[in-house]
């Protein structure tokens, strides 16, 4: 049974994707580009340099052993020494005049061999008609500092292994370390959630001994009949206790949450080859075809039928 964040992350369809790991010299710097349904990271595997991330008004320094998620995928400079302004190139530019081919390391800057600075650099796609809102309310970077120690020796081994596999010449090398990066997002988004960081912002409820107790017990069972009265006795709570708390911080309803990733859980069924509305319906908790046709139709705008032939159109254009 998974738990609560694998199963939203699982549901969501992320995928790693690893970008390659850097030899930068000073001066240097790279404009990475916005991008859409992805979360973006760096780590410092060696050495150090600035992130300026679109919308934020300081720069954030990102020094040895450091991690920062970009999870909503903004355009940001990575940049080390002076006069960025005349040094930050586009990603396509950097990429060319480098003459990196996709492997190996990619090598890039000016002239001072002693400053170099190794990135591991990569990101996690998401299925675009999938949401939660513990990835919506993400903050526009999570900055996890010395993240090797901080987040224990296991997080530690894993990135060092990614840091050697990454771009060199062993055999698997590159899935070793794609499959690898994949543990860091939901590790990121662990360690955020459970920081002080994440106090008063609508992700505490994940973190809530309670109600994370309730949406746990979601999760594992959505189909369920879930009622708030259900949702309040696997919270260890009052009725009215659980709805006030639930409201307080996750900023809508319990029953509201439950619609919303119901939702989810169906869209996944609809799309699987074979599968009927019944199956959908099924998935979510609905009894009939009908009721679940019109909660779908009131959460998405679409019928299961437009949804389903759409994306069907979309995928087969791929």
């Amino acid at each position: 049974m998974l738990d609560l964040l694998s199963d939203i992350l699982t549901n969501l369809s992320m995928r790693g994707t690893l970008y390659f790991r850097t030899s930068f010299t000073k001066p240097w710097g790279v404009a990475v580009p916005s991008y859409e349904n992805v979360a973006r990271f760096h780590f410092a595997h060696r050495g150090s340099c600035l992130v300026k991330v679109d919308g934020v008004s300081d720069p954030i320094t990102l020094a040895q052993g450091d991690l920062i998620i970009i999870p909503h995928g903004a355009s940001h400079d990575l940049y080390c020494g002076h006069e960025p302004e005349h040094t930050i190139m586009p990603l396509d530019a950097v990429l060319e005049k480098s003459g990196f081919d996709g492997s190996g390391v990619l090598v890039f800057g000016g002239d001072e061999p002693q400053s170099e600075t190794q990135l591991i650099c990569g990101h996690f796609s998401f299925n675009p008609k999938s949401r939660h809102i513990l990835m919506e309310r993400l903050p526009p970077f999570i900055h996890l500092t010395n993240y090797g120690e901080t987040a224990g020796r296991w997080m530690e081994a894993t990135l060092r292994v990614i840091g050697e596999e990454a771009g060199g010449q062993k055999m698997g090398g590159d899935l070793i370390a794609l499959k690898m990066s994949e543990a860091i997002l939901a590790q990121a988004i662990r360690s955020y959630i459970e920081s002080d960081d994440a106090r008063d912002t609508a992700l505490t409820a994940f973190s809530d001994k309670n109600l994370s107790r309730a949406i746990d017990a979601f999760h594992k069972a959505p189909a369920e009949r879930w009622t708030v009265e259900t949702l309040a006795h696997a919270a260890g709570m009052s009725r009215t206790g659980f709805a006030v708390q639930f409201q307080k911080l996750m900023q809508m309803s319990p029953m509201e949450y439950v619609t919303t990733w119901r939702m989810e859980v169906a869209k996944k069924v609809l799309l699987q080859a074979g599968a009927s509305l019944t199956d959908a319906a099924e998935s979510a908790g609905y009894a009939s075809d009908s009721a679940f046709t019109r909660a779908f139709k009131k959460e998405t705008g679409q019928s299961p039928a437009e949804f389903r032939k759409l994306e069907s159109t979309v995928h087969s254009q791929f």
